[in-house]
């Protein structure tokens, strides 16, 4: 009986210690390099896409596009429109919605984290970060990014760079 309940409880561990592993494996990543997905609400990519003031022929980039929402809002509004996002399911969802729209030639959804990418080619950014991220964004962009260009945060303010405007929780800066 002793034997039993031993080897019992070593495999609880065991599949406990297993889940956990998995758990974390699946968690640290968003923890540390990324945002959890929180879908933008409809009036929230209505109101990014007038503060930005999106016209034919900007180049718009969202650093972790989610569900692809805001890059087929901004496509929609004429811009080309990029999207970055690290969850591979979200951007096969990406993909499929901008498939749906019939806007494949104007809005691209890229796998892989933004840290790594140039963005000197874009001249609107959208980023919907958390706190955790902003300081090291704030750094990120003011390097690269062009004169002129617009970054717009949902949500989320940079530690030292002052909006020039800000309406309903959305933040609008110029480089």
């Amino acid at each position: 009986m002793l034997i039993i309940l031993i080897i019992s409880s070593i495999s609880f561990l065991f599949l406990f210690v297993f889940f956990m592993l998995r758990f974390f494996e699946a968690i640290l990543p968003f923890m540390f390099w990324g945002a959890i997905y929180v879908p933008t609400s409809r009036s929230k990519v209505e109101k990014i896409i007038e503060v930005a003031a999106i016209k034919p022929g900007d180049k718009a980039v969202d650093l972790g596009s989610g569900d692809g929402r805001l890059v087929i809002a901004l496509a929609k509004s004429g811009a080309e429109a990029h999207g970055y996002e690290i969850n591979p399911l979200l951007v096969a969802l990406s993909r499929k919605n901008i498939r749906k729209e019939k806007i494949i030639d104007k809005a691209f959804i890229n796998l892989g984290s933004f840290w790594g990418q140039d963005l000197s080619s874009f001249n609107v950014v959208a980023v919907y970060g958390m706190n955790h991220v902003m300081r090291r964004l704030e750094k990120k962009l003011k390097k690269e990014l062009k004169p002129g260009s617009k970054i717009v945060s949902n949500g989320f303010e940079f530690p030292s760079w002052p909006p020039v405007k800000a309406e309903e929780g959305i933040y609008l800066y110029i480089k």
